[in-house]
């Protein structure tokens, strides 16, 4: 329902969460935006946990870990300034339509405003443009996990991410239930316990630095 409908019920101004991310936020300078007089000169866009879980429609270690691996990759391209959009590309050991490299690569897009050919050409001429900046498969990592590379174009700098997804916890017996929340047949008592579980292993993936290994190429 959009702010102008109608509808004689209550407009919501807020996402109602149910769950609350301990995770310290992602700030990114975008050249458009300052141009454009958005941002002031210099300023970032703070990009949450949150923001991710929304361009994703769900939260979980996928989601939670592609949030990490663009955040570990830019803390690590940029150790002393705020990275910038249009001057990272994101490069993707696996292909688009993997179902994981899929899911991730959607939300360090997001992040980083890295694109393939769909994405944002630039002003007059190509500034701050972001088309073509995401690659997939575009090396042979040394490892099946979920591993992706961040290029300064500007300094040519590069590092990979590499995602440990094997050693994620698995979240015990009370993650079994989750066809029954979906045919509608979990009690009360089994969604909590389901939801706490889950969000578990979430909220690991956003605390562990462990689970990701991070090196320049």
């Amino acid at each position: 329902m959009t702010t102008n409908s109608t509808s004689t019920e209550p407009t919501h101004t807020g996402t109602d969460w149910q769950v609350d991310y301990d995770v310290d936020p992602i700030e990114i300078r975008d050249p458009v935006a300052e141009a454009l007089g958005v941002l002031d000169p210099g300023d970032p866009f703070v990009v949450t946990y949150t923001d991710a879980v929304k361009e994703a429609g769900h939260s979980c270690p996928t989601a939670s870990g592609a949030y990490r691996i663009a955040q570990i990759g830019l803390d690590a391209l940029y150790p002393d300034a705020d990275p910038v959009r249009s001057e990272i590309e994101v490069q993707a050991a696996g292909p688009r339509d993997d179902a994981t490299y899929g899911v991730m690569s959607r939300i360090v897009s997001y992040v980083t405003g890295a694109t393939e050919e769909t994405g944002f050409s630039g002003l007059a001429g190509g500034y701050g443009g972001r088309r073509g900046l995401l690659v997939f498969d575009a090396f042979d990592p040394a490892t099946p996990d979920p591993t992706f590379r961040f290029r300064r174009t500007d300094t040519d700098e590069t590092v990979q991410v590499t995602y440990h997804v094997g050693d994620v916890p698995d979240g015990g017996p009370e993650i079994g239930t989750l066809q029954q929340i979906l045919d509608g047949s979990a009690s009360d008592q089994q969604r909590a316990a389901f939801a706490e579980a889950w969000h578990r292993r979430v909220q690991v993936v956003l605390d562990d630095d462990s689970l990701f290994t991070v090196e320049p190429v």
